[in-house]
């Protein structure tokens, strides 16, 4: 079964985990353009993206615009928390929902939700943990691989791709 909700960390699944500091101190993240294209397959579905971070920085919040996400949560110290609140407004369950995350932070979701997945260079504590460890890791089209594989599974990713071709 097609997810209703799909919920995404982002340090370390669309970064690869880095944090960046200018001289003057300012803060980047490398981003992959490859997740942008998760976000389109799960749109053209109509399966809606939430990004949950424990990172409160406008870098997410400007990518989630770019990519018109329309649930961006940022500085969530409570995932769990989150994700039941988001699944109250959408009418939804924890069991119609796939996450993808990479550490300690996440395992708590990790273990609620339908489909779970992680980056390959998760610790292995947390990916003993999950249904799904992507071959890419965080930063290099993991959150892509990640809904590949969910349209795979249910068999609609290439009627989803050709809409693109």
């Amino acid at each position: 079964m097609l997810p209703k909700l799909v919920i995404t960390d982002i340090d370390g699944v669309w970064t690869d985990g880095g944090m960046y500091y200018t001289a003057d101190g300012d803060v980047m993240k490398r981003f992959s353009v490859k997740d942008g294209w998760g976000v389109i397959f799960l749109r053209e579905l109509g399966i809606p993206v939430a990004i949950m971070t424990g990172e409160n920085t406008q870098i997410v919040q400007k990518r989630a615009d770019k990519l018109k996400i329309k649930y961006c949560y940022l500085g969530v110290k409570d995932k769990v928390a989150q994700a039941r609140e988001l699944c109250r407004e959408l009418g939804i369950s924890l069991d119609e929902v796939a996450f993808i995350g990479d550490d300690l932070n996440d395992l708590p979701l990790l273990r609620l939700v339908g489909y779970s997945a992680s980056p390959a260079n998760t610790p292995g504590y947390v990916k003993r943990e999950v249904k799904y460890v992507t071959a890419a890791h965080g930063g290099y089209g993991a959150f892509r691989e990640f809904v590949e594989k969910l349209l795979e599974d249910n068999g609609v990713l290439e009627d989803t791709v050709s809409k693109f071709l």
